[in-house]
C-alpha cells in the first residue's frame, strides 16, 4: 500500500455560518475562523474542509453558487480568504474546499442566460425538457420534496433541480460545461486551494432519456436515483477530470457519493487508476431508517450488528485498492453522540468511545466543527426556530399536505434534521455561547453553559483533550492509519471489537456501543496480557489483561502488541 499524506491527515470540517462571527451580524465569517486558527493548531487537525464560501443567494445555506470566484458579503471578502488561507498553511493545516458542480444557483450568469431563450448560447448549460401530458417531463421527486423539474415560463419549459428548485442541475453532457468548470478548478488550485470536497459528485451523469422513476410508494413523485446516481458517464467524467486538472496537484479530493457500492467506490478511489482519493459513502448513516420507509425521517435504533457488517464491508472490500473516509457527522447529518451514543448521562464516555471508533479504521478521519466537545443535537420547541430549507419543506409537506399531527413531525425533526449540525459553535459560557455578539442566525443550543470550548480545554480528562490524544496516536504508530482490519465476534449486540494488523504488530480495538456493564473476553491467539494499553476513555485498573475485560458503559480501549505477544 502506497503512503500518502491524505492518507496520514486528520481533517475538520467547518461550517462557515455557524462556525464564529467577528463582526456581531450574527453570521460565521472567514475572520472568524481566522481568530480560531490556533485553537486548531491546538486540537492538532491536518486539513480544514471548508463547506462553501462563494457568493450564493443562500437558499441552500451557500450549496448554491451563483458565482465560483467571488465570497459571499456575510462571509467577506476575497482578501479575507486569502489571509484564512495564508493563516491556515503558516500553522501546516491543508486547506480543502467544496465543490458544487451538479447545478448551480439560478441566479448564477449561466442559469439567467439559459431561461432567456430556447437558442440562448447558455441553454444547453442546464437540463431544459418540454412537458409530458401537461405535467412534469417525469415523475422524479426532489430531495427536499416535491417534484424535481420547475417550470419556467418564459419558455414554456421545464428544468431539472435535484435538490432546491433554486438549484437548476448542470448539463455535464456538454464539453463546454465541463470546460468552465475544469477552468474554475484550475483557478482555485492556483490561488493555493489543496483539495476539494466533491458535492453529490456521482450524480453528475443522467441516463439518457430521463425516463420514469418506477412507482414504489404510490405517491405522484417517486425517487429516481437509478437514473441520475453513477450514471453511465459519469467514470468518464472523473477521468477527464482528473487529466485536465486533478493530476496536475498534489491534492486531497473526497467524492461525495450517495448510495454508492463498494465496488464503485474501489474503482473511483483505486490507488493507481481512479479518480478521487476517497469518497464519502452514508451506507452506515442509513442504517437508522426504518426499512421500508418513504424517507428519511422515519428514525428507528441502528442495531450494532448492521453497523459491523457495513463498516467490515467497507474496510475489507477497499483494502490494497481504494482508501475510506471516516465519519460520524457533517453538515448534513444528525450530531453523532446523540444519534450512536448516549447525550445524556454518557455524553463524555460515549463521544470519546465513537471518536475511537471512527480513529482506528482505516481511512483519513473527519471530525465535524463541535464534535471534538461533544455537542448534540438541538430541540427547539417551534418550527419557526428551524432554518434549515430541508427541514422547512419536510414539515410543510407532512403537516399541512399529509395531515400528520405536528407533535410527531417535531419529534422526526428532534431526530434527523440537519440543523442539528448547523446550530452555533459553543466556545464559552458567555451570550449566545461566544459565537456572537449579536442575534445569532440561527438559535444556539441551551445546552452551551455546560458543554463549551472554554470549559473542555480546562479539563485535562475532557473530549477535546482526547480527540487531541487520538490525533498524536496516529502521527506516532503507523499501524492506525496503514494497519489491516479484522471483525472479532460479528453477532454481539453490545461490543464492537476489531484488530488492525501492520507487520509484526497488532491493534486490539475494544468498544462498547451500550450503556450496560459488558463482559468481552478476546478470541484464541497470541497471548495479550503483555499488550500495552494505548488509549481508553475510563481510567484502567492494575493487573486487568485485555483478554477478559468487564466494560463499563460505552467503554472503550485500544491495546498494541506484536504478533508473538510481547509488548512494543
Amino acid at each position: 500500500m502506497k503512503r500518502a499524506w491524505w492518507k496520514e491527515s486528520v481533517v475538520y470540517q467547518i461550517y462557515p455560518r455557524s462556525f464564529a462571527d467577528s463582526n456581531g451580524d450574527g453570521i460565521g465569517d472567514l475572520q472568524g475562523i481566522i481568530q480560531k486558527l490556533d485553537y486548531l493548531q491546538e486540537l492538532g487537525i491536518d486539513v480544514v474542509w471548508l463547506s462553501p464560501v462563494y457568493k450564493s443567494p443562500n437558499d441552500d445555506n451557500g450549496y448554491d453558487i451563483s458565482d465560483y470566484r467571488a465570497i459571499m458579503d456575510e462571509f467577506g471578502t476575497m482578501a479575507d480568504w486569502e489571509a484564512l488561507r495564508d493563516g491556515l498553511h503558516r500553522r501546516g493545516i491543508k486547506l480543502m474546499m467544496d465543490l458544487v458542480v451538479n447545478h448551480t444557483s439560478d441566479e448564477h450568469p449561466w442559469f439567467v442566460e439559459s431561461r432567456k431563450s430556447k437558442d440562448n448560447p447558455y441553454r444547453d448549460f442546464y437540463i431544459w425538457r418540454p412537458g409530458k401530458d401537461g405535467r412534469e417531463p417525469n415523475n422524479w421527486r426532489s430531495y427536499f420534496s416535491g417534484p424535481a423539474w420547475e417550470y419556467d415560463e418564459a419558455t414554456g419549459e421545464y428544468y431539472l433541480h435535484l435538490f432546491s428548485k433554486k438549484q437548476p442541475d448542470l448539463n455535464w453532457e456538454n464539453p463546454r460545461v465541463r470546460a468552465a468548470i475544469y477552468d474554475m478548478m484550475h483557478w482555485w488550485l492556483q490561488k493555493g486551494v489543496d483539495g476539494f470536497r466533491m458535492d453529490v459528485i456521482n450524480m453528475l451523469s443522467k441516463v439518457p432519456g430521463l425516463p420514469d422513476a418506477p412507482p414504489v410508494t404510490g405517491e405522484r413523485y417517486e425517487f429516481g436515483g437509478q437514473y441520475f446516481i453513477h450514471g453511465p458517464r459519469l467514470e468518464e467524467f472523473l477521468q477527464e477530470m482528473k487529466r485536465e486538472v486533478l493530476s496536475a496537484y498534489d491534492l486531497i479530493t473526497v467524492g461525495e457519493t450517495p448510495n454508492v457500492l463498494t465496488a464503485q467506490a474501489a474503482t473511483l478511489t483505486h490507488e493507481e487508476t481512479g479518480s478521487l482519493n476517497m469518497v464519502f459513502q452514508f451506507e452506515h448513516m442509513d442504517l437508522d431508517v426504518e426499512p421500508g420507509s418513504p424517507s428519511k425521517w422515519f428514525y428507528r435504533p441502528a442495531p450494532l450488528a448492521d453497523l459491523k457488517r457495513v463498516m467490515t464491508r467497507w474496510q475489507n472490500d477497499l483494502a490494497g485498492m481504494g482508501w475510506n473516509s471516516l465519519y460520524l457527522s457533517n453538515h448534513d447529518t444528525p450530531r453523532a453522540v446523540s444519534r450512536f451514543g448516549d447525550d445524556g448521562r454518557y455524553r463524555v464516555e460515549s463521544a470519546k468511545m465513537l471518536a475511537t471508533f471512527v480513529h482506528m479504521l482505516q481511512g483519513t478521519p473527519y471530525i465535524y466543527q463541535g464534535e471534538e466537545i461533544g455537542m448534540t443535537n438541538v430541540r427547539f420547541p417551534s418550527i419557526d426556530d428551524y432554518r434549515d430549507i430541508e427541514t422547512l419543506n419536510m414539515y410543510r409537506d407532512y403537516v399541512e399536505e399529509r395531515g400528520m399531527a405536528p407533535e410527531r413531525v417535531m419529534e422526526m425533526i428532534y431526530a434527523r434534521s440537519r440543523d442539528n449540525a448547523r446550530t452555533p459553535m459553543q466556545w464559552d459560557d458567555s451570550p449566545n455561547a461566544g459565537f456572537t455578539t449579536g442575534t445569532p442566525w440561527i438559535k444556539v443550543n441551551p445546552n452551551y453553559t455546560t458543554i463549551n470550548v472554554a470549559e473542555a480545554r480546562r479539563d485535562p480528562d475532557s473530549i477535546f483533550a482526547y480527540y487531541q490524544r487520538l490525533i498524536r496516536l496516529r502521527k506516532t504508530h503507523p499501524i492506525i492509519v496503514y494497519g489491516s482490519y479484522e471483525l472479532i465476534d460479528d453477532g454481539d449486540e453490545r461490543i464492537y471489537a476489531f484488530t488492525r494488523t501492520l507487520d509484526r504488530q497488532r491493534l486490539l480495538v475494544i468498544l462498547n456501543f451500550s450503556a450496560d456493564t459488558t463482559a468481552f473476553s478476546a478470541p484464541s491467539g497470541p497471548s495479550l496480557d503483555n499488550a500495552r494499553l494505548l488509549i481508553a476513555n475510563y481510567p484502567a485498573e492494575a493487573g486487568e489483561s485485555p483478554g477478559r475485560l468487564l466494560l463499563r458503559p460505552y467503554e472503550a480501549r485500544v491495546y498494541l502488541l506484536d504478533e508473538t505477544g510481547a509488548a512494543p
